[in-house]
């Protein structure tokens, strides 16, 4: 038997997975010992009434039930500053996420700094420096992409669109609800571009240099297996309720796989092209992944790892043409092709004069590029910049 390297796991205490689920986030916060919760969305979800029945399960548990739905992409520490204030102002001690990854963010971060702790949000900026407890916090996903649900990360903007991470384990949810329902209505870029982004949480977790562990390994592949199968379907068939409840449960898997093993190079420089130039997350993330691929393909050990995981994301193309990342990456920009999604920065209006900014920025995302199996310098990062240009 091979010598399993130690490590630490940590993940949310609580799973409900089930179609309808999310009307029973009233009891569960009541549960928790809320009497009165904040549910922190954004106004299209508002506007969709995809909020309607979790505010209606939690007013019908007799609790008092407020609502944020101001939440923007990448959203801006103001934002953030303002629902914590509302929820000190309204007594508010509980909170629930719905949405992607950004209202999600907000919510975990505002049930910490609302919780029991003096610190401010510029001394939780981090690695590991919260103290202090947290509001109950329930995180209800409504894309099957971030995994934000089952994180201990908050990735916020500060100053001029520089993003920053708090990163500590009061950021656990007490519950994660995935309700396949709920994502129903997404359209089918949207459903591409977010799935993609799951795929690439359980691609860099599995390749991650530092923290790569076991555990992460078996929740990266199980989640690459059922992204796979069911991203091409939610997308030609929004209304897949059984595919619906795939996807999430395979972001669900990937976010604990990089919450424990973090992710790298991919988003180190998606970042700079989502807080800069308003590209949504999961389709930064898209761009750059076949990029990086090939760019790892040249140290080793990734590529040995990566021969695992190219015949579970792409079989057919693996038994005919090999498993290295090269297949891999061919097989990405196919499937962003076949998925109708831009496959290039020039197509998201970034200008060839921009490449250089965006690789001085994506340098300072020094929380992740470390953990890249093959070292990024800056020339790299220009290099993979200008191939994700010109592709």
């Amino acid at each position: 038997m091979a010598k399993v390297k130690g490590f630490l796991f940590s993940s949310v205490p609580n799973i409900l997975c089930e179609l309808g689920s999310s009307t029973k986030v009233g009891g569960l916060i009541k549960g928790l010992g809320t009497k009165h919760a904040m549910i922190v969305t954004d106004p299209g979800l508002r506007k969709l009434g995809l909020t309607d029945k979790i505010q209606e399960g939690i007013e019908a548990s007799g609790l008092k039930c407020s609502i944020f739905d101001k939440v923007t992409e990448d959203p801006p520490e103001s934002i953030v500053l303002d629902i914590i204030r509302q929820c000190k102002e309204r007594g508010v001690d509980g909170i629930v996420g719905v949405g992607g990854g950004s209202s999600m963010d907000a919510a975990k971060l505002t049930a910490f700094m609302a919780g029991k702790t003096s610190q401010s949000m510029e001394e939780v900026y981090g690695v590991g420096k919260t103290v202090g407890s947290r509001l109950p916090l329930i995180q209800v996903p409504t894309t099957a992409g971030t995994g934000s649900e089952v994180t201990d990360i908050s990735v916020i903007t500060t100053g001029v669109a520089e993003k920053k991470g708090v990163v500590g384990p009061q950021l656990y949810a007490d519950y994660a609800v995935l309700d396949g329902d709920l994502t129903l209505s997404l359209p089918p870029k949207v459903s591409a571009a977010t799935g993609i982004d799951a795929m690439v949480h359980a691609i860099e977790a599995y390749t991650s240099k530092f923290k790569k562990n076991v555990l992460s390994d078996v929740l990266a592949r199980e989640a690459l297996k059922l992204l796979a199968e069911n991203i091409r379907r939610v997308c030609k068939d929004g209304q897949d309720r059984e595919g619906r409840m795939g996807m999430l449960l395979g972001s669900l898997y990937a976010g604990m796989a990089f919450a424990n093993s973090p992710c790298a190079a991919v988003h180190a420089l998606a970042y700079p092209i989502g807080s800069h130039f308003h590209v949504p997350h999961g389709l930064s993330n898209s761009l750059m992944l076949p990029h990086v691929l090939r760019f790892n393909h040249g140290e080793p050990s990734a590529a040995e790892m990566y021969k695992d995981l190219t015949p579970i994301i792409f079989p057919e193309q693996a038994a005919i043409q090999g498993t290295d990342a090269t297949v891999m990456a061919d097989g990405f920009s196919q499937l962003s092709l076949d998925l109708g999604i831009p496959t290039n920065l020039s197509q998201v209006g970034i200008k060839k004069t921009d490449l250089e900014f965006l690789s001085t920025e994506a340098m300072k995302v020094d929380r992740l590029m470390p953990n890249n199996p093959r070292e990024v310098k800056l020339q790299d990062a220009l290099d993979l910049y200008t191939q994700a240009y010109h592709n």
